[in-house]
């Protein structure tokens, strides 16, 4: 593929529910200030990427940041950062499974979350099952209605300043004495929401192997990454001029509350269908990326060998199912524990992935043994990671994410260790 083609899979894969739904958590905790979170994790997740894209044009590999870790740290790295990143992808599966559900039941209230994670997560497998080409046309797709659908909402928004500009009302927070309402906590806290709303540009990692010229990757993601962060600042800019930040709830994308006061006919109804699509086009991303971590898992025996074994259609049919147990397990989760259940399974699923970009930073310091402001930047990098996950214990809601994170590397943790232990007296 062509880099204008990353760039749009970028964006197809990073613009989800963590923007459209868990902006609302980073509004909430943060209010006007959630504009510094997006700037900080905007800055962050930069610094990610290029230094994966950096390491993937010296060295492409299917593996990506797995492979740069084995090479970087050995064979231990390899294994908890592919399963590390197994188990973030699962379980941002789940949690766009939970807000595809959400957004669905503003249709259908009467049909259980459950069932409607079960009816999307079918047809994510079905998307899967299209192979490489198939997924790249229906990211790309789904990538140019997100975009398309974010720049309708800021020409809606400014469309209405514009008419009702003679009102001083649609600027009720967004002034410089408000700026921090709730204090340094609050940008602390929303960071890591912000920070989810990046979630996806890993993925990019996985498919510079597939690109024309490798070399052009960072350019693919410094286009990705510009585009991403006006649109997300801009939009939430809007959003807080047109309502009250003190409006905004969980529940309810930001996008639909700033635009309810003035009745716009279907406008809820059009919103509901595109986030509906950003959910589900990051949910089949996750997939993607969970099944083609297992086989590169496999194939270098991190992982059970029957996980690398193509069968029909070139499906590795063994990696497929246990992903789909994957989805099958955040099916009964939902059903089981519905409460809440969002803003856990989100801020648990952010952690494991900043868990994982902390260790790509780790890897590009160890392997490309920089100097001066290249090895700055990604100890800048490390620290806004380090601050966005320390900001999870502000808030009881975000505290229960990050032990359930905690738990999940536990146990990464002792089977690393009882798999190094196994290779060295085998």
């Amino acid at each position: 593929m062509n880099w204008w083609q990353l760039s749009l899979l970028g964006v197809g894969c990073t613009i989800g529910t963590g923007f459209f739904l868990g902006s609302s958590m980073a509004i909430k905790n943060s209010g006007p200030a959630v504009i510094v979170a997006f700037v900080l994790a905007a800055a962050g997740t930069f610094i990610v990427y290029d230094s994966l894209a950096s390491m993937s044009v010296d060295d492409p590999n299917k593996g990506s940041f797995r492979y740069y870790s084995q090479k970087a740290f050995g064979s231990w790295a390899g294994f908890s950062n592919g399963w590390v990143y197994a188990f973030s992808e699962i379980l941002i599966m789940g949690s766009q499974l939970i807000a595809l559900g959400i957004f669905t039941q503003f249709w259908f209230p009467n049909v259980s979350l459950w069932l409607l994670c079960a009816i999307y997560g079918a047809l994510g497998l079905l998307v899967i099952l299209t192979g490489m080409k198939g997924f790249e046309k229906i990211e790309g797709l789904f990538g140019v209605m997100k975009t398309a659908a974010i720049l309708m909402f800021i020409f809606v928004a400014v469309f209405l300043l514009v008419t009702f500009a003679g009102g001083e009302s649609l600027i009720p927070s967004f002034n410089k004495t408000n700026l921090f309402s709730e204090g340094p906590t609050g940008v602390w806290h929303a960071l890591i929401y912000a920070f989810y709303a990046f979630g996806g540009v890993e993925v990019m990692g996985l498919l510079v192997i597939d690109l024309k010229k490798p070399k052009e990757a960072p350019k693919a993601g410094r286009v990705m990454m510009i585009a991403l962060t006006a649109i997300y600042i801009i939009s939430i800019s809007l959003i807080l001029v047109l309502v009250s930040w003190q409006t905004i709830h969980a529940n309810e994308s930001p996008f639909i509350t700033a635009l309810k006061p003035f009745s716009i006919p279907y406008v809820t109804d059009i919103f509901t269908g595109v986030f509906i699509i950003a959910g589900f086009s990051t949910m089949v991303a996750a997939l993607f990326a969970v099944l083609t971590i297992l086989v590169s898992l496999a194939e270098d025996h991190h992982a059970p060998s029957i996980f690398q074994h193509h069968g029909k259609w070139n499906v590795p049919w063994p990696a497929f199912l246990c992903t789909t147990g994957g989805l099958v397990v955040s099916v009964i989760i939902a059903l089981v524990l519905p409460e809440r259940l969002f803003e856990y399974v989100t801020t648990a699923a952010g952690l494991m992935l900043l868990y994982n970009w902390m260790f790509i930073l780790a890897t590009f310091l160890k392997q490309k043994k920089q100097t001066g402001w290249q090895k700055i930047k990604p100890l800048i990098g490390m620290l806004l990671i380090t601050i966005a996950v320390s900001g999870t214990w502000v808030e009881k809601t975000s505290r229960i994410g990050f032990f359930v994170s905690f738990v999940f590397i536990c146990f990464i943790a002792l089977a690393t260790f009882l798999s190094r232990s196994t290779r060295q007296h085998g």
